[in-house]
Order: C-alpha cells, then structure tokens, then sequence
C-alpha cells in the first residue's frame, strides 16, 4: 500500500548531479510516471524516455509537462490514445552533456616503437585529457544498457585502454624520432587525439582535450643515451685536456701569487697535459709509472686544475693496471 500511494505523488522528476556523473536512471516504482508530472532539465543535461530500451522522446534544458501532447514518439509506441490520464510506464534518464576534465591517463606497459635513428624503442607516456557524451543512442546501446547509471571513474578503465591502443597507433606512424618529440609535443598531442577521437566515437563520446606531458625510456636504455650525450659533450679528449689547463691557468692568475700563480698554472698545464695524455692512454705519450703519474693527477687537484672525482676516476684505472 505504501509503494502505490508513494507513486502516485511522484510528480517532480529532476536530477542534481555530481562531478563526474555521466548517466542516471530515475527509479520510478513500477517504472510508472503520472500524466501531468513536471520534468525539470537543467543546462548541460538532456532527459531521455526509454520504451524497452528504444530511446523515444528526448528534452533539453527548461520546465516540461508530461503528457500525451509532449511524448509523441512515446505515445505511438505504447499505443495511447491522446486523452490517455493514466500513469504510463517508462524509463527517464539524465545525460550531462558536461565536459569531464582533469583525468589522467598513462601507459600501464611499455609501447614498443621502431625509430628512425635508435631503432626499436619501449616507450613510456603519460598526461591528461577531458572528454564529453556526444550521442546518446550509441552511449545507451554499448555503455548504460540496464544499468542504474554511470561515472567516468566507471569509463575510466575502458577509455585508458582505447588511448593507449591510440599513442601505439600515433607514435608508429609519427616518423618522428624520440630526440626530436620534446620540440614536437603539441603536434603530437594533436595526433593522439585525433585516434583518441575515433575510439572515443563508438561510445557516443567526443575527446575535446588531449596533452601529451612526458615520454621516457626505460631507466637502463636512458642511461646508456646520457653516456651518449655525455660524450658528445666531452668531444676530442685532446681539446677537453687543453680547456683544462686553460681553467687552471686563469684560476692560478686569479690568485694573490700574480706571476708566480700564473707560471705555476702553467706548470699546471704542462703537467696536466701529460699526465691526462698518460691516464688517458695517448698513444703517441710514452709509457709511464702508474704511480708517478697518480703523484701528478694529485698535485693538480691540490692547485685545483683537477676535480676530485676526476682524479679518483682516473686513480682507480691507473690502480688497476698495475700487477
């Protein structure tokens, strides 16, 4: 008795969402909705009336009446005459139409690209995109179904899946190689979202931003590229021997000893150059004591020519030379 008198007096339908809400069915008892109800449709939702699971009537933002005169397609379906008065049985459903932004989304495995200057390569990736329910009949046919209703924290992992067949997708055809992403981000971005668009499309839904913030190498493959990077930096070793004895010789002019400084920064130089010639394995140097060449790697971190990684770097090599 409490159910049939607590329908009877259902005759305000509206929906207050929260973030992140995406669908809601409206739990009508016996699924019954009184003649003459008041729907209320805020802005950024639509209501839809389902019929066995046809979508019939829809209504956008504003204060509607429910009747026979408003639900033509419902009315057809159910075979009512227009001055039907009692309660019709059906489905209303809230969509918002609300951009859902913030979300995150990130490669759970690493996708392995073929790049045009280091070869096969596993990347990793990771950023942020929002994204919108576009069309309600593919939504309700392949995500609401029966259900009560949806969250995006619901879509969350079917979405991620989809992008991350997207950035596999984008990246193999890019042609882009990896030193090269940082200073074309934005354009990949704008790829990804383009295969990100499609996949979203089958859903009903539309991918209205996507940013790509970070790409990385597994940790032992980035090492071996800084080793890399490093020793462009360093370039010929004959060069690198002499910007040192050049930065000894204005640190030793530098100091209170004025010429002496300087003719020591020169002998600085002098034995900076052999010595470094020697550690280092010059061939043209003749061949040195290991020890006497250490004595001299060390008097040139006293003067500060030599840094004290540097010299315990070249210590250990010279070290285990000797037998």
């Amino acid at each position: 008795m409490f159910d049939f008198l607590r329908k009877q007096f259902v005759d305000v339908i509206e929906w207050l969402e929260q973030p992140g809400d995406l669908a809601w069915r409206v739990p009508f008892a016996d699924h019954e909705i009184q003649h003459g109800a008041q729907l209320t449709v805020r802005e950024g939702q639509i209501a839809a009336f389902l019929n066995e699971g046809t979508l019939a009537d829809y209504f956008g933002p504003g204060l509607h009446t429910l009747d026979t005169a408003n639900l033509p397609l419902l009315t057809n379906l159910m075979n009512w005459d227009k001055g039907f008065k009692s309660p019709f049985k059906s489905d209303v459903v809230f969509f918002s139409l609300k951009e859902q932004a913030g979300l995150k989304w990130g490669t759970a495995q690493p996708i392995t690209v073929r790049d045009v200057e280091l070869g096969a390569l596993r990347l990793r990736a990771f950023g942020s995109y929002s994204f919108k329910l576009n069309e309600v009949a593919p939504f309700v046919s392949r995500v609401l179904g029966t259900l009560p209703g949806v969250t995006a924290t619901s879509l969350e992992p079917q979405l991620r899946a989809a992008i991350q067949t997207a950035i596999a997708t984008a990246l193999g055809s890019s042609g882009v190689p990896f030193l090269d992403l940082a200073a074309n981000q934005q354009a990949l971005s704008d790829r990804i979202k383009l295969e990100v668009d499609k996949a979203f499309a089958q859903w009903g839904l539309s991918c209205l931003s996507f940013y790509v913030e970070s790409i990385s190498l597994p940790d032992e493959v980035q090492a071996h590229l800084d080793k890399a990077s490093s020793m462009r930096v360093l370039g010929d070793l004959g060069n690198y021997t002499r910007f040192q004895a050049a930065e000894a010789l204005g640190d030793a002019a530098s100091n209170d000893g004025g010429m002496a400084g300087i003719g020591a920064g020169m002998a600085a130089a002098t034995a900076l150059g052999g010595a470094m010639a020697q550690g280092l394995g010059a061939a043209a140097a003749p061949a040195e004591d290991p020890i006497a060449v250490i004595e001299k790697l060390h008097k040139l971190v006293t003067i500060g020519a030599l840094s004290q990684a540097e010299f315990d770097a070249k210590k250990a090599e010279l070290l285990g030379r000797i037998r």
